[in-house]
């Protein structure tokens, strides 16, 4: 994209992300407008300052790291499928956006990436990237126009070809993203056609989106206050002319057979529509978040800007089976829940903290009781996940730009010299992204790497960072072992430097 085309990216960014929309403000007078451009020039110094500091530390941070300039941000990011394994790297599909100024069509990207092994790069190469460039690691492999910003992008496990995408509207699209055709991004070119379209919302559903780990269900919350659940195989039981009708109910890959791609002429609207199984009705506000419960395709949970968390189990009826007031002490934004112990549940909110629930025991004297806070972000937390790779870890995204990885075990167990700057449980920071970090994804193909993004409108003043990474293996193993091995390493270096 050329110079010009890259200037027109600034005012799309006045957009709140991930569902933070503001508040009608008062019109501030002139000497206020001053001072927050102060505030503001200055926060971005100090910005500048910690990335210049965080980038002299990769080599000793990180085992890899590639570092990919968007041209338009994204809002959302997520692993595909791992598609090839090498001697000295790994390919996988990668789901980013494109959220557009309107000059370009918004867009749902498909690319491929390439994901060095562990304790292959040198640490020399890994530091030497230019944060104006393209990454050599990731080239886009499929663009579909889509019909509206993309939100958020989610995969349905059983079959991660499979996506659904939230934007500003009331329904969730799901797309076959092998079978979508590739589009070239124009300027009044048609938008792709879903090959579904869950209806049954009142209003926008913009941000709170989930897929089934065990089941090819779809659960989305909006600003209708509700919940709704929906099964795509529901799609196949509705078309009885469907030859995949027959196909294993775990699959996800019969959802298409019905439904053309087509070339992009017709309306996202003349997708096959699929109605909900269930509306969920407690909260009292926007619903900003979803998560499965991991073992069961009944029970999920919600959080919303009501500063509620609420559990719900299908079998039972639509109102809640347990609701958490006063989960946070401002709007919560993002859930998940743990997927190695089913009674963990995390949550992250505009009052900065990221809190752990027990689900045994979520509330005392009426309110939220989490058995864990973590207060080591200065500015509203938007995305959290809980590590595929160990169950007491999890990762939290914020606004102030900062990435934490956290470790309920070692709350309390750290050692007395730690500097109060340090908050329990934190055991490392991921400082490459100047601006908020609006979405992050555990592989769970690759152990403990990691996909982020940021919006960086307010830093740059336009388009966004895509980072893949990989902390050093020496910060996440036990301790003994690293110091073994360090021994040993010692060792080798003494025998080498004494032989004559």
């Amino acid at each position: 994209m050329d110079a010009q085309s890259q200037q027109q990216a600034g005012p799309v960014k006045k957009k709140e992300t991930r569902g933070r929309k503001p508040k009608p403000k008062e019109e501030k007078k002139d000497d206020h407008q001053q001072q927050a451009k102060l505030k503001k020039s200055q926060q971005n110094a100090t910005v500048d300052d910690k990335y210049t500091q965080w980038k002299s530390l990769v080599p000793i941070l990180y085992d890899w790291l590639a570092n990919h300039n968007l041209v338009w941000p994204s809002l959302s990011c997520r692993w595909g499928p791992q598609l090839e394994q090498a001697t000295y790297k790994n390919r996988q599909r990668l789901y980013l956006s494109e959220q557009t100024d309107g000059s370009v069509p918004n867009t749902l990207v498909i690319a491929n990436c390439e994901i060095v092994k562990p304790r292959v790069a040198a640490a020399e190469h890994i530091s030497q990237f230019n944060e104006e460039a393209r990454s050599p690691f990731v080239k886009k492999y499929k663009t579909i126009i889509h019909p509206g910003e993309v939100n958020r992008i989610r995969e349905l496990p059983q079959n991660t070809k499979i996506v659904a995408t939230h934007t500003d509207s009331p329904d969730v699209l799901i797309w076959d993203v092998e079978a979508q055709p590739n589009r070239h991004a124009v300027l009044g070119a048609t938008t792709s056609r879903p090959d579904l379209i869950l209806t049954g919302h009142q209003d926008n559903a913009e941000y709170a989106l989930a897929m089934c780990p065990t089941e090819p269900y779809v659960l989305s919350g909006g600003k209708d206050k509700t919940v709704v659940l929906w099964s795509i195989q529901d799609h196949i039981a509705a078309s009885t002319t469907d030859p995949a009708a027959n196909k294993s109910p775990g699959s996800g890959a019969s959802i298409i057979k019905n439904s053309k791609s087509g070339d992009g002429n017709d309306k996202a609207t003349d997708g096959p529509t699929v109605a909900p199984r269930g509306i969920y009705y407690g909260h009292e506000d926007t619903v900003e978040d979803v998560a499965f419960c991991p073992s069961s395709s009944q029970e999920f949970c919600s959080v919303g800007d009501d500063s509620c968390l609420i559990l719900w189990d299908a079998r039972v009826g639509s109102s809640p089976a347990v609701k958490v007031e006063k989960a946070h002490d401002a709007d919560v934004h993002c859930v998940d829940w743990n997927p190695h112990n089913d009674n963990l549940i995390l949550t992250g909110s505009a009052d900065n903290s990221v809190r752990v629930f027990d689900r045994r025991n979520l509330t005392s004297d009426g309110v939220g009781a989490p058995i864990y806070k973590f207060e080591g972000h200065t500015a509203a937390v938007l995305c959290v996940q809980w590590c595929p790779d160990k169950s007491s870890v999890f990762g939290s995204s914020a606004e102030d730009g900062l990435l934490n990885i956290w470790d309920y075990e070692k709350v309390g167990k750290e050692r007395a010299p730690k500097g109060p700057t340090s908050p329990p449980g934190l055991f490392f920071q991921h400082a490459g992204h100047r601006d908020k970090v609006v979405d992050f994804h555990w592989n769970a193909s690759d152990p403990w790497t990691v996909v982020s993004v940021s919006d960086d409108c307010d830093s740059t003043g336009g388009g966004g960072t895509l980072q893949i990474w990989r902390m050093s293996d020496l910060i996440y193993r036990p301790e003994e072992e690293v110091l073994a091995e360090l021994e040993k390493f010692k060792s080798h270096v003494v025998s080498c430097t004494s032989k004559p």
